[in-house]
């Protein structure tokens, strides 16, 4: 078995769940552990308390490590919250070496003038997504390396997210005794566990209804064109059924996972006993009542994420339609629903790409990001087979012999948090 082993930390609103991977010696993927905690130190995916998501992190992180048998330094962990933003930003520079030959430092050079733009201090760029390369005034270039030009040119997708939201997860992990190997958008994540390539080049929406923050990324012609993260998602399904029927939040919870529907349609006509609180006598409602709860709800988390897809300007090209993930999807008919709202073709996406050891228990959306996390650290070519990732190996086998833009970007993270 390789020794090469990697570690995805979902850090989500309501649960945080850890994934142990490695590769074998025919480079397929297997999943050594996984560890599954409640988690309540989040809200809208940004951490509000220190000490609950700490306690999480180790109680997920345990779990994962007994099942795997292996103990682990390094982790790459997701982050979301709805103050990610994304913005497009262009570069230009010109190639000096003798022959005209564009290297991997022309590339590097390349994108770190792409960052050079204004932000609020508060910021900082979390990813830089080459779309497209143009060599000389030709355009559609995939990878320029190797190429004779003189101007070289970029268009790139860039990602930024909060300062102290990213601190608060590097504070998390590193007190719960890890270390952060690297920091991934979530919705990026779980685009590499349930996309399919064909569909990222026709064109695809992936929408990742998770507890605390809906994720959206749409690609087109194998490149993430616009990410988004918004502050509606399971939890407030949650709420409505709570304060809907008058009961308690865990009951809310277990009716939505329980008997819950996302169309109204398909609700049989039985009857649920709800337990009465503080004494009272049990309650019945119809199943029909409960999914006239859920619908609207869900409807409006659609309704927005088609918005996000619309100001993307490429809801035209998505001939994929969208694929739904993450534990939100999992109510029964979201698909349906999702089809009848943004009016494209829906599927639910469960994680792919994995080829052996607990390959069951982690086909269910809610571990999309988690598996998506693993893969982005065992598969250097995931993003697009693009210059500027991180070569992950680096981070976990310890030697830094990378030297790229996100690895300079992983250490001016570090640097903000040695700061604190």
């Amino acid at each position: 078995m390789n020794e090469h082993i990697v570690v995805g930390l979902d850090i989500g609103t309501t649960k945080v769940c850890a994934v142990v991977a490695t590769t074998d010696e025919l480079d397929r993927i297997i999943v050594l552990g996984v560890g599954v905690s409640e988690s309540d130190g989040l809200n809208r995916g940004v951490v509000v308390n220190i000490d609950r998501t700490v306690t999480a992190v180790k109680l997920a992180m345990k779990e994962a490590e007994h099942m795997a048998g292996v103990d682990v330094q390094n982790v790459i962990v997701g982050i979301a919250g709805d103050h990610v933003q994304s913005f497009q930003s262009r570069g230009v520079v010109t190639i000096s070496n003798k022959d005209g030959e564009i290297t991997d430092q022309d590339v590097q050079r390349l994108l770190e003038d792409t960052t050079h733009v204004a932000m609020p201090a508060d910021r900082e760029i979390l990813h830089v997504i080459p779309q497209e390369f143009i060599v000389d005034g030709q355009d559609g270039v995939a990878d320029p390396i190797g190429m004779s030009g003189v101007r070289l040119e970029a268009n790139v997708h860039i990602i930024t997210g909060l300062v102290s939201a990213a601190k608060n997860i590097y504070r998390c992990i590193q007190k719960a005794g890890y270390h952060v190997a690297d920091i991934v958008l979530e919705p990026l994540g779980s685009s590499f566990a349930v996309l399919h390539p064909d569909e990222k080049e026709v064109g695809v929406a992936l929408i990742d209804i998770g507890g605390g923050t809906t994720d959206i990324a749409v690609f087109e012609e194998n490149t993430i064109r616009h990410t988004a993260v918004i502050a509606v998602a399971g939890n407030k399904v949650t709420d409505d059924i709570r304060k809907g029927l008058g009961v308690m939040r865990d009951q809310a919870e277990q009716l939505k996972c329980g008997f819950g529907v996302a169309l109204v349609d398909m609700a049989e006509d039985e009857e649920i006993q709800i337990p009465g609180i503080g004494g009272r006598s049990e309650k019945r409602i119809g199943r029909s009542t409960l999914a006239q709860i859920i619908q609207p709800r869900l409807e409006e988390i659609l309704e927005i994420a088609a918005i996000e897809i619309k100001r993307s300007g490429y809801a035209r090209h998505l001939s994929a339609g969208v694929v739904l993930t993450g534990g939100g999807s999992m109510v029964p008919g979201t698909d349906e629903l999702a089809a009848e709202v943004l009016g494209m073709e829906a599927r639910i996406g469960r994680p792919m790409g994995i080829s052996g050891g607990m390959v069951k228990e982690v086909s269910d959306p809610k571990f999309a990001t988690g598996v998506g996390l693993v893969l982005y650290g065992l598969r250097p070519d995931i993003i697009g087979g693009t210059p500027f990732r991180t070569d992950m190996s680096d981070g976990i086998d310890g030697s830094a012999n990378g030297e790229g833009l996100a690895r300079n970007i992983a250490r001016r993270m570090k640097t903000w948090f040695d700061e604190l």
